[in-house]
C-alpha cells in the first residue's frame, strides 16, 4: 500500500503583509500531480490545514478543491486532521458532504468516523473514537488509522476521560496502546497520525517553528516517540515545519510544511513523504521535494548600491534586508531599495560601528547647543547611528515651531 503524507499547509497565511495564497495554490497542484504520478492509494494531511480559526474564503475554497482532486472521485481516501491553528468545528463542518467524495475530516481527538462505503471506491469497516479501519478495493488487507487531532493538554485529557494529574505522555500512550492492542494486528497496515510536539527521547532537542503558536511550554506538552505502540508501522506527524524523523522503533515523520513560512526557514527544502508499507513489514519512506514557493533570503549589505544590484537579480524571492550603515537610512534610500524589489518584507537598519547603546552613557554637558544634545541622544537610542541631515532638519523644524 502506498500512502502520501503531508502537513502544515497553513492556507491563508501571510508573511507580514505578503499573501502566500498563489504560492500555496501552486504547491498544492504539485502535490496533486505527485499523488497521481506515484499512484498513491491514500493521503494523510497531519493538521494545520488553515493558518487561523477564521481563514479567508479563498483559503477555504482552495482546501476543498484540493482534497476533492486528491480523493479522485472517492477512489483514494484523504484523511485530514485538525492542528493547533485549526478550528475543530470548521474542520468538521463539511464532513457529511466531503465523505461522499472520499474525504474524511477529523476535527477532534476522539472523533468517530461512522462506517460508510463509496461505490467503486473504499469503505470504512470499523471505527471508534480515535480509530478507523479502511478497506481499499485493490488490497486484500485493510489499513488501520489511529488518529489524534490537536487539542490542548486539558481538553485532551477530558476527551480521553483521564485524571488531570496524569501526564500528557501517559494519557496518549495509554489511549494509543489500547487501540493498537484491540485493532492493530499483523494482518493489516497500521498507521498513527497526530498533530503535536514529539521528540525522540534520545535524540537532539528540536525547536518549534519561528512564528508558530507554541505547543511546548517547558516540557509539559512534550511527547516522546516511545509512547507510540510497537504495532504502528508509520506515524504521520504535523506541527514542525522541517522534515524530521523522531521515531524510536519505526518511522515517526514530520513531513515539513507546504512552503517556507518564516525567515528562520530560509534555505530549507520542503517535502511530501511517500510511504510503501505491507502488513507485518517495515515501512519504506521516500522524500519527494516540493519545487514551488518563493525563496526566502536573509541578506546584509553595507551600501544601497550593492543591495540594489543584488535585489535586481533576485526578483522572485522574499527578502529580509539588513542595511549596515554609518548614518540613519534616509527616506530616499529606503524608497530606492523598495522600488527595486517588490518582495522586501523587512528592511532593518543596523549601525556599522556595532556600538551598543550603553556605550553612550556619559555625563551630559548641558552647555552644548540643542543640535549636539539631540545628536547625542539619537546615537544613544539607535546603537550609535548618526542622525542624517533629514533627521536634523526635522528636529530643527520641531524645535522652532
Amino acid at each position: 500500500m502506498r500512502i502520501l503524507h503531508t502537513a502544515d499547509w497553513h492556507l491563508g497565511k501571510r508573511l507580514d503583509f505578503y499573501s502566500r495564497l498563489q504560492e500555496q495554490r501552486a504547491a498544492l497542484r504539485e502535490i496533486i500531480r505527485i499523488a497521481d504520478e506515484q499512484v498513491v492509494d491514500m493521503v494523510i494531511i497531519a493538521g494545520d490545514l488553515f493558518d487561523t480559526f477564521n481563514p479567508p474564503i479563498e483559503a477555504t475554497e482552495l482546501l476543498y478543491s484540493t482534497v476533492s482532486k486528491l480523493a479522485n472521485g472517492g477512489k483514494r481516501p484523504v484523511i485530514a486532521i485538525a492542528g493547533n491553528h485549526d478550528s475543530p468545528e470548521r474542520v468538521n463542518m463539511p464532513d457529511v458532504f466531503a465523505r461522499t467524495n472520499g474525504v474524511i475530516f477529523i476535527g477532534n481527538p476522539m472523533e468517530i468516523v461512522h462506517p460508510f462505503e463509496i461505490e467503486d471506491g473504499f469503505s470504512i469497516l470499523r471505527s471508534e473514537g480515535g480509530f478507523l479501519e479502511i478497506s481499499l478495493p485493490t488490497y486484500s488487507y485493510p489499513a488501520r488509522i489511529i488518529h489524534t487531532a490537536f487539542a490542548n493538554e486539558l481538553r485532551l485529557k477530558e476527551y480521553f476521560g483521564v485524571d488531570k494529574q496524569t501526564s500528557l505522555q501517559q494519557s496518549l500512550q495509554d489511549k494509543w496502546h489500547r487501540l493498537a492492542e484491540q485493532y492493530c494486528d499483523s494482518n493489516g497496515v497500521n498507521i498513527l497520525t497526530t498533530h503535536l510536539f514529539m521528540q525522540n527521547r534520545n535524540g537532539e532537542k528540536l525547536d518549534e517553528p519561528e512564528g508558530e503558536k507554541p505547543l511546548n511550554i517547558g516540557t509539559a506538552d512534550l511527547v516522546y516517540s516511545d509512547a507510540i505502540p510497537t504495532a504502528i508501522q508509520y506515524t504521520a506527524l504535523g506541527h514542525l515545519h522541517g522534515f524530521q524523523d523522531v521515531g524510536s522503533q519505526h518511522p515517526a515523520i514530520y513531513s515539513s510544511s507546504l512552503l517556507r513560512y518564516s525567515f528562520s526557514e530560509a534555505g530549507h527544502q520542503k517535502y511530501v513523504v511517500i510511504i510503501d508499507v505491507e502488513p507485518g513489514q517495515s515501512a519504506h519512506i521516500t522524500k519527494i521535494p516540493l519545487t514551488g514557493g518563493k525563496s526566502l533570503d536573509r541578506k546584509e549589505f553595507h551600501s544601497v548600491a550593492t543591495a540594489v544590484d543584488w535585489l535586481s537579480t533576485h526578483q522572485d524571492s522574499l527578502v529580509e534586508l539588513t542595511m549596515i550603515t554609518d548614518e540613519f537610512l534616509s527616506a530616499a534610500d529606503q524608497k530606492q531599495l523598495r522600488d527595486s524589489h517588490q518582495g522586501i518584507i523587512y528592511l532593518i537598519p543596523k549601525v556599522k560601528s556595532g556600538l551598543e547603546a550603553n556605550s553612550f552613557e556619559h555625563e551630559i554637558n548641558l552647555n552644548r547647543n540643542m543640535n549636539e544634545l539631540f545628536a547625542d541622544y539619537f546615537r544613544s537610542k539607535n546603537d550609535g547611528q548618526e542622525p542624517n541631515q533629514e533627521i536634523m532638519d526635522l528636529f530643527n523644524e520641531i524645535l522652532h515651531t
